[in-house]
């Protein structure tokens, strides 16, 4: 009785500490990728954003980064996080990918010190685990609580990290060394070694679980230290550890991320299951053929293990990469574009460089690409003014994802543009191209207007303050105004028409007057308690940021009739003074007409006396007016 208690009891304690020793060596390995993501986070960053130029470099600049924070779901975190940013294709992220695959291998050549025998050898000693990692952990702890300075805490925890993983290994190489006289064990790996297919599911399954290739890797090395597996055993698992890698990762890329992230885990996916399943089928014909008798009992090592995941990963990278574009192609087919998607591929083909080869029709074009930059950004004015009466926080999304588009737009407008103005021949087009050079960025700036109007929207929802009845018809009103001009100038740039440029500033003028009078009224409404000073505060910046969107349609009106009288653009403020002063029978018409339109129906009995507004108007149909 006394001696099964003893059995039992050994048996527990070597169970316990085999537990705890892998507690030890994921803990390790945590640390270690920490310490190293904090050492060189930036620079791994700016790695990624220049050297992926090519399939070859972006494997290799994956196969670096991974080898160097010893985690291939970091690397491709890391990768979707520049996505997302607009800073690499999904082109880019799948050579990334590939390579991360390769990198991930280093874990496990590390690992194979621990069956490096020294032999006498100072310098073998001197790597050899059992000496390393005592000593890394003292360096690192030295540095993490005494030095304290610069980079010394994220070196520290790399050796800590690196100690503790070790320490963990050689912990469970101990207490897994009886397992080579457990019947069971020999039996259950003599079952595995029959059925390669359970193989693979059991490496795809437990790496899913522990969430980590090179922890499963590291536990495979620990076990073949008992001497009892050989490579018909270990080459499925390891074909399965890498598929249940990029399953991890596909969750990871799943969860609150876009499209392309998700394609990147989608071709991962297709990258490992490629692989394992070219593998297997030459493996397989080589053994029912007779080839490598010697290979399949062949006992193994850790140095084995780790030889064949990196000859494996290493082979399946070199196939693939020719067919980088079919993964790409196959992952957007699996994960199809969305509406937003489609609308911004329509965009991109509205400036695409093949219209450069006839730079009289690229012109036509760039002018009614601007335009449609112009109403995306009419739209954000839109939708913001009417966020100031009825918050929501989805059109608060869609006004920030358009404000992405219209940068996006802006950015290849300049670049479209500038490779345009090469193109041309001197003549009358080049003042079309320095009229659009000059608008694109007054567009995007009205586009900057409408995202700080949804901010101050948000604010005010926040603060849990509404406008008075007053202050929203009067927003309204004005919100009316500013839509109008920008209408105009829209409508001017896509006709080319100057005539209705010539309407553009009388409007900016009586914009102008309107933003006075709606702060005078406003510091009223303050004066008698009819209004908080939060909201005022509010209020005044929403005003000022609708003056700025019409000035900025003021100043493409500007450049529009300076290509038909140069002095405009000599000195436009002399311009717009003798304008303003005197600016002809025209003007003065346009002027008092829009007066009574917009000026007139908040100054009237300080807004008692309040005319409907249209009721075609946007902002009526947007619900900014009952």
């Amino acid at each position: 009785m006394l001696s099964l208690y003893g059995v039992f009891y050994l048996d527990i304690f070597r169970i316990v500490t085999m537990f705890g020793s892998l507690a030890m060596f994921f803990y390790g390995m945590e640390l270690m990728g920490n310490g190293l993501k904090k050492s060189s986070g930036d620079t791994l960053r700016s790695i990624l954003e220049r050297m992926t130029k090519s399939t070859l470099t972006g494997m290799i600049t994956g196969m670096l980064v991974t080898a160097i924070i010893q985690s291939s779901s970091a690397t491709i975190v890391l990768t979707v996080g520049l996505m997302a940013a607009g800073i690499l294709n999904l082109r880019q992220s799948v050579t990334i990918v590939m390579g991360a695959n390769i990198g991930t291998t280093v874990t496990a050549q590390i690992i194979r010190l621990m069956d490096v025998e020294a032999s006498g050898n100072i310098f073998l000693m001197l790597i050899n685990p059992t000496f390393l990692a005592p000593l890394t952990l003292v360096v690192g702890v030295i540095l993490v609580l005494f030095v304290k300075k610069g980079m010394s805490a994220g070196i520290g925890e790399i050796l800590v990290g690196f100690g503790i993983l070790f320490l963990g290994l050689i912990g469970m190489k101990d207490s897994v060394t009886p397992l080579a006289q457990s019947p069971v064990f020999l039996t259950t790996l003599e079952q595995f070694s029959k059925l390669p297919l359970l193989g693979l599911v059991t490496g795809v399954v437990v790496t899913v679980i522990v969430q980590s290739s090179s922890a499963v890797i590291g536990m495979m090395q620990a076990l073949s230290t008992t001497g009892a597996m050989k490579f018909e055993l270990i080459y499925p698992i390891v074909m399965g550890i890498n598929i249940g890698t990029c399953i991890v990762t596909a969750i990871l890329c799943s969860i609150g991320t876009t499209r392309d992230a998700k394609r990147t885990a989608v071709a991962h996916i297709l990258f490992n299951v490629i692989g394992t399943f070219v593998f297997m089928l030459i493996i397989a014909l080589i053994h029912r053929l007779g080839g490598l008798t010697w290979l399949w009992a062949m006992q193994v090592n850790s140095g084995v293990i780790a030889d064949f995941q990196t000859l494996f990963n290493v082979l399946t990278a070199i196939m693939l990469m020719p067919f980088t574009d079919l993964l790409v192609k196959a992952s957007m087919a699996i994960v199809k574009p969305s509406a937003d998607e489609e609308v911004r591929a329509s965009e991109k083909g509205m400036l695409d460089e093949k219209l450069l080869l006839a730079p009289g029709l690229a012109v036509g074009a760039a002018s009614r690409a601007l335009a449609y930059m112009g109403k995306l950004a009419k739209d954000n004015l839109a939708l913001s003014l009417a966020q100031f009466v009825n918050y929501s926080s989805d059109i608060s999304d869609a006004i920030i994802s358009k404000e992405d588009r219209i940068d996006s737009f802006a950015d290849r407008a300049d670049n479209f543009l500038i490779k345009l103005s090469k193109a041309l021949d001197t003549g009358s087009d080049e003042g079309e191209i320095n009229l659009l050079m000059q608008a694109t960025p007054d567009f995007e700036r009205i586009g900057d207007y409408a995202t700080n109007l949804n901010e101050l929207a948000l604010k005010l929802h926040n603060s849990r303050v509404d406008f008075s009845e007053k202050a929203l018809y009067e927003l309204g009103v004005i919100g009316e105004a500013v839509l109008e001009i920008v209408d105009l100038t829209v409508t001017a740039i896509k006709e080319d028409d100057e005539a209705i440029a010539r309407r553009i500033e009388p409007l900016e003028e009586v914009i102008d007057d309107m933003v006075l009078v709606l702060r005078d009224n406003h510091t009223g409404r303050l004066k008698a308690d009819n209004c908080t000073v939060q909201g005022g505060l509010i209020f005044l910046e929403a005003l000022t940021n609708i003056e700025r969107a019409a000035d900025q349609c003021s100043n493409i009106a500007l450049h529009m009739l300076a290509r038909s009288d140069r002095s405009i653009s000599l000195n436009h403020h002399v311009y717009l003074k003798k304008l303003h002063e005197d600016g002809g029978d025209e003007y003065r018409a346009e002027f008092e007409m829009q007066r009574k339109r917009y000026l007139s129906r908040v100054t009237a009995d300080n807004g008692d006396e309040q005319e409907p507004v249209e009721a075609d108007t946007e902002l009526a149909q947007i619900g900014l007016f009952p």
